[in-house]
C-alpha cells in the first residue's frame, strides 16, 4: 500500500477517518520497514484494549456462564489464529506496510504479522477514538465472524480435551515429542508425535510446535473414539 487512495479505501472498510495519518501508518507499519517507527507499541496496547473490550463483551453476553469458561472463550477471541480471521473482514493483509523482502517472503500472509498489525490499528483507534465506536467495531466484527458464538465454536484446544480423556481413563498424561523440523526459517513446518503410556497415537504437523501439538491431539482423539467404537461393536 503506497497511495493516499489506499489509506482512504481502509478507512472506508473500517468506518473511521484517522485524525493523525502518521499514527494510522505507524500502526500498519511492520518492524521491517526500517522507519523511525513502527506498530510494535501500539500493538501492546491494542492487545490490552482488545481483551478489555472481548471480557466486556462475554460478562454481558453470557450471564451465566462461569469464570473460567468466560476465560476460555476470552483467550481463543484473543489469539493469533482469531485475530487473523477477524481481520478479514477489514481485508488487512492487503494494507499492511512490510519491506520487499518480507514481502517475498509471504509476509503479508504471516499469522503473526496480520495479527500483530490488527491489534495495532486497535491501538490507534483507542488513541483517538471513543471506547463507545471502538467496541462497536470490534463486537460487529466478531458477530460476522462467529455466528451463535459459543465456546465449541472458537475454541480449538485438543490438548486439554485429550488430557482429560486419558487421567479419566487411564490416569496419564499425554507425552509430546517433535520428531521433525524442516524448511527454511521463514516457513518451516514441525511434525510432533503424540504417546499416550508409552503408544504412539499420531502425529501432527503445523507451522510451529504449539499448532503441531493441537494438531497431533486431534488426531490422537479420533483415534480413541474409532477404537471406542470398534470395542463397543464386539
Amino acid at each position: 500500500m503506497s497511495s493516499s487512495s489506499d489509506y482512504k479505501e481502509l478507512e472506508k472498510i473500517i468506518g473511521y477517518k484517522f485524525k493523525s495519518s502518521k499514527l494510522f501508518i505507524q500502526s500498519l507499519s511492520h518492524r521491517s520497514i526500517r522507519k523511525e517507527y513502527n506498530n510494535e507499541r501500539l500493538e501492546f496496547l491494542g492487545d490490552a484494549v482488545l481483551s478489555l473490550v472481548v471480557g466486556n463483551f462475554l460478562y454481558h453476553k453470557f450471564p451465566d456462564l462461569a469464570e473460567g469458561k468466560l476465560s476460555k472463550m476470552r483467550a481463543s477471541l484473543v489469539n493469533e489464529d482469531s485475530l487473523v480471521k477477524l481481520s478479514e473482514n477489514i481485508n488487512l493483509n492487503k494494507f499492511v506496510l512490510i519491506s520487499e523482502s518480507e514481502e517475498r517472503n509471504k509476509g503479508r500472509y504471516k499469522k503473526s504479522i496480520i495479527s500483530d498489525c490488527f491489534e495495532a490499528i486497535i491501538g490507534a483507534i483507542y488513541i483517538e477514538s471513543s471506547m463507545e465506536f471502538l467496541e462497536d467495531f470490534i463486537i460487529n466484527l466478531i458477530n460476522k465472524t462467529y455466528v451463535n458464538l459459543d465456546l465449541a465454536k472458537i475454541s480449538q484446544d485438543f490438548k486439554t480435551t485429550l488430557q482429560e480423556i486419558t487421567q479419566a481413563s487411564l490416569a496419564v498424561i499425554p507425552e509430546y515429542n517433535l520428531i521433525l523440523e524442516e524448511g527454511p526459517e521463514h516457513k518451516k513446518t514441525f511434525t510432533i508425535s503424540i504417546s499416550i503410556d508409552g503408544k504412539e497415537y499420531g502425529q501432527g504437523e503445523g507451522e510451529n510446535k504449539k499448532k503441531a501439538e493441537q494438531n497431533a491431539a486431534k488426531n490422537a482423539i479420533k483415534r480413541i473414539n474409532q477404537e471406542t467404537k470398534e470395542l463397543s461393536a464386539k
